[in-house]
């Protein structure tokens, strides 16, 4: 079967890393000019760290917590507890603000709760399932003691709290919050992420035969595979702005979604 392959002329199958408007957490805690940074690290108010969170679970059902004890599952269930301890910080930061933020501003869901879904809102594996899994008590120490290591830590912007999205790996550069979602961030801006080559997913290429190609687009496509491709205009990130196919223009957006690629 005659297949599309990334080597047709669009990045649009250049896959590898997950949403990539993100922030580098571990950058903003360890910097040597913290001042070209607009992100600050502080310590939040209290109303912002001592609230309980409302978790969805996968059966249905919800369950409410404390902050610092939802923080411990999400910190389980998105990074490996042998990473380094400062990186398990500068995690458990983005998380705290991640979800204050939702919770003050009603998140995803709209009524403030969060779900278990990585691509949704956060991971979060609780404590038993970690060990169960075959996480040791070393390992749930290490996450505890980044979380309170960090109590009431919070990335903030001009006062307020940031949208601390984050990534495991950004394929060695992020995209501007503008190219993805339509809205500007002074502080999500495209940025180079080095010393990713080796993580996983770095780069992948996904190949998709050219009848389930027309079927996904929902259009027949005349002539060669290598034709169909058209004009290419790229974001500030490098990441597919719009692509031409068959003589219509695409978001790299619009096809990430429609083709569930990992990036644009």
């Amino acid at each position: 079967m005659r297949r599309i392959w990334r080597e047709l002329g669009t990045a649009l199958l250049l896959g590898g890393v997950l949403p990539s408007v993100m922030v580098n957490a571990s950058a903003l805690l360890v910097r040597e000019n913290p001042k070209e940074l607009p992100i600050t690290v502080t310590t939040a108010p209290q109303s912002e760290t001592s609230m309980n969170v409302r978790l969805r679970l996968k059966d249905g059902t919800a369950e409410e917590m404390g902050l610092e004890e939802y923080l411990t599952g999400v910190l389980l269930g998105e990074v490996p507890a042998d990473f380094e301890p400062e990186a398990l910080k500068a995690q458990a930061v983005a998380a705290r603000t991640y979800t204050a933020k939702a919770v003050l501003t009603g998140g995803k869901h709209g009524d403030g709760s969060l779900c278990t879904d990585s691509a949704c809102c956060q991971a979060y594996l609780p404590e038993t399932a970690y060990l169960a899994a075959g996480g040791t008590e070393e390992g749930l120490e290490k996450i505890r003691a980044a979380v309170m290591g960090t109590a009431g830590l919070v990335l903030s912007y001009e006062g307020n709290l940031i949208e601390a999205t984050y990534f495991s790996c950004s394929g060695g550069r992020t995209e501007d919050a503008q190219a993805v979602w339509g809205t500007d961030y002074p502080y999500l801006r495209a940025v180079a992420s080095p010393g990713e080559e080796g993580a996983a997913h770095y780069q992948d290429v996904i190949a998709i035969d050219t009848a389930a190609f027309q079927s996904t687009l929902g259009r027949s496509l005349e002539g060669r595979p290598e034709s169909w491709f058209g004009a290419r205009m790229l974001t500030p990130g490098g990441g597919v702005d719009t692509l031409e196919i068959g003589g219509e223009s695409y978001s790299g957006v619009q096809l990430r979604q429609m083709f569930g690629l990992p990036s644009t």
